[in-house]
């Protein structure tokens, strides 16, 4: 009998204990009971990735409010976040550092006891009353040497949602990988809501990255940079496990640059949140692996690259038709998008630089929304965030490459590094060979 699956029988219909039954890791079991026994939730929704259980997620997401059907082009919602959750908090974001060791003077840090005596006391009942959902993950191509397998739980639906968009289904593989396989963890919990549907109580936001148990806490927060771990978060575990093992987990685009008679050339590009990498990655002509972030190994005495997500939590401001043309097609026909913290008008999302006049109200993150309405610190807001997002999946570009989910990765023949700083460089410069493009441009 496994002691774990027991206790969380009671939280569990018959179905969704079976799923969990299926999979015979029980560290996996362990997990979700502990989340469960902090968190308190009401009853526990396991997804399996079938077609039912991802419909499932979807109208949830649109049911409990947080995300909204009232736009008019068929498969999309949009999602609004707090007035002071609007993106990544790099003050609320720390590493759980045990006593007597630390790490570089550029990251936040906190006494790992202290932390999580800190972050569990936060999360502690925040499920009460709510539904906790279960998400596999597969970070990478499936039966793959990139594959690094992810458990998120969480009381959001719009963040079990965002993953079906950003991220391969990991269920499956969880059952192929026995008993003994390694996992990132996730706990999140959006902490007290307002009658919105936003977490309200921003001072007690905390992200948590505990590099001892490959552990991601977050609460009180929505950002999906914040909430779904496998992002920016779990890049940070990533990069770690990478520097151990002898390979790269990098902030790089990844794309296939097409030549005379059928060449394809696969390049990587780092470039600084938004100075391009998505843009670039899209240039017309060309193919998009990926826009964010690339696992990098040595195959055979080539460096092969995969996307670690299958798709887009871009940037939305100044996406147009004339400069961004595929996106801007995707984000304007019937299919799966999520918007977030845009502004709302007759059932129409509108962004800053998106090449047509924006309406003076509308309905966006502060709520009904009128040119000149300020915020509690006297600030005008604007009629959409700077960091507005859109989130779709890669299959959904007309240029989405086709050896996107290939487990051996594709060859890399060349990275681009990329900035903000035009004073200094020239706009193109070419290396000698490898190691001189990494240290001096890198």
């Amino acid at each position: 009998m496994n002691p774990y699956l027991e206790v969380l029988r009671p939280k569990l219909n018959q179905i969704d204990f079976q799923k969990l039954e299926a999979i015979v890791n029980p560290n996996v079991h362990e997990f979700i009971a502990k989340a469960s026994d902090l968190c308190h939730p009401e009853k526990i929704f396991v997804c399996s990735d079938s077609v039912e259980d991802i419909a499932h997620v979807r109208q949830q997401a649109v049911a409990m409010c947080e995300e909204n059907a009232i736009l008019t082009i068929q498969g999309h919602t949009v999602h609004f976040d707090g007035e002071h959750d609007q993106g990544r908090d790099r003050q609320a974001t720390k590493y759980l550092v045990p006593r007597g060791i630390s790490l570089s003077k550029a990251l936040n840090q906190i006494d790992r006891q202290e932390g999580l005596a800190e972050v569990r006391g936060l999360m502690k009942d925040s499920m009460i009353g709510r539904t906790m959902i279960v998400r596999f993950i597969s970070l990478g191509p499936v039966d793959s040497v990139f594959t690094i397998l992810g458990l998120q739980c969480t009381d959001s639906w719009y963040v079990a949602h965002s993953e079906d968009l950003l991220y391969r289904p990991g269920y499956s593989e969880f059952i192929k990988a026995g008993p003994k396989s390694d996992f990132l963890r996730v706990l999140h919990s959006v902490g007290k809501l307002s009658e919105d549907m936003v977490s309200v109580e921003h001072e007690k936001k905390r992200i948590y990255i505990d590099n001892m148990d490959n552990m991601i806490y977050s609460v009180n927060t929505q950002y999906a940079g914040n909430s779904v771990g496998f992002k920016k978060l779990a890049f940070r575990l990533a990069i770690r496990k990478a520097s151990y093992e002898g390979w790269l987990a990098e902030h790089m685009l990844l794309m296939g640059v097409h030549g005379p008679k059928g060449r394809k050339t696969y390049f990587a590009g780092a470039f600084p949140s938004a100075c391009g990498k998505t843009s670039t990655a899209m240039l017309p002509g060309e193919t998009i692996l990926g826009d964010d972030i690339a696992y990098i190994r040595d195959i055979d005495s080539a460096a092969r690259a995969v996307n670690v997500e299958a798709g887009i939590f871009g940037i939305i401001q100044d996406v147009n038709r004339k400069d961004d043309a595929l996106i801007y097609k995707v984000l304007t026909s019937p299919g799966e998008v999520i918007f977030s913290n845009v502004l709302v008008k007759d059932g129409k999302p509108y962004w800053l630089g998106m090449g047509s006049d924006l309406p003076n109200e509308g309905l966006n993150f502060s709520g009904a929304w009128y040119e000149g309405k300020k915020d509690e610190a006297g600030n005008e807001i604007p009629p959409a965030h700077k960091n507005a997002r859109y989130a779709v999946a890669l299959k959904a570009l007309e240029n989405c490459d086709p050896e996107l989910n290939n487990p051996q990765g594709v060859e890399l023949r060349g990275v681009m590094y990329g900035g903000r700083d035009t004073k200094a460089y020239v706009p193109v410069q070419q290396s000698f060979d490898w190691e001189h493009g990494i240290i001096a441009y890198g």
